[in-house]
C-alpha cells in the first residue's frame, strides 16, 4: 500500500488522520514539524502523498514545501496542506511554493480519502 506522510504538531490531528488513512489500508508515517518530515524523507521514506499542517514550530508548512520541492525524492510528490486557516493569501502562498491541494481542518473522512486517492500516482 502507498505510504502517506502526515506532518502536524497536533497529536490529536495526527491520530485522527492516521486512523482514517489506516482504515482505508494506507501505510502512514508521521512527523511533528517540517524539519522532522524532511528528516524522514532524507532518511529514505518515499511517501506517495504528503499531508502537512501550515503552522508548526521549528519549520512551518510553507518552508517544508519549499525544501521538499528541492529534493529529487519529493520534487513531484503531491503535497496537501491541512489548515484551520481560511485565509486565501496563505492558500495562494502554499500553491505558489508547490502545494498540490488544500483541505480545511479537520477534513471529513470521505473528503480526505477522495483527495488522497485523486493525487496518488497511478501504479
Amino acid at each position: 500500500m502507498p505510504t502517506i506522510l502526515i506532518i502536524d504538531d497536533s497529536a490529536t490531528m495526527v491520530m485522527s488522520l492516521g486512523q482514517i488513512l489506516q482504515t482505508a489500508n494506507y501505510e502512514i508515517s508521521t512527523a511533528n514539524n517540517g524539519k522532522e518530515g524532511l528528516d524522514r524523507i532524507t532518511g529514505g521514506l518515499k511517501p506517495a502523498v504528503i499531508l502537512t499542517d501550515l503552522n508548526m514550530p521549528e519549520m512551518d508548512g510553507i518552508d517544508f514545501i519549499k525544501a521538499a520541492r528541492k529534493l529529487p525524492e519529493t520534487k513531484f510528490t503531491p503535497i496537501i496542506v491541512l489548515s484551520g486557516e481560511a485565509d486565501g493569501r496563505k492558500r495562494d502562498e502554499a500553491k505558489a511554493v508547490g502545494a498540490s491541494g488544500w483541505l480545511t481542518k479537520p477534513p471529513k473522512p470521505p473528503q480526505l480519502l477522495y483527495v488522497v486517492k485523486q493525487l496518488l500516482p497511478v501504479a
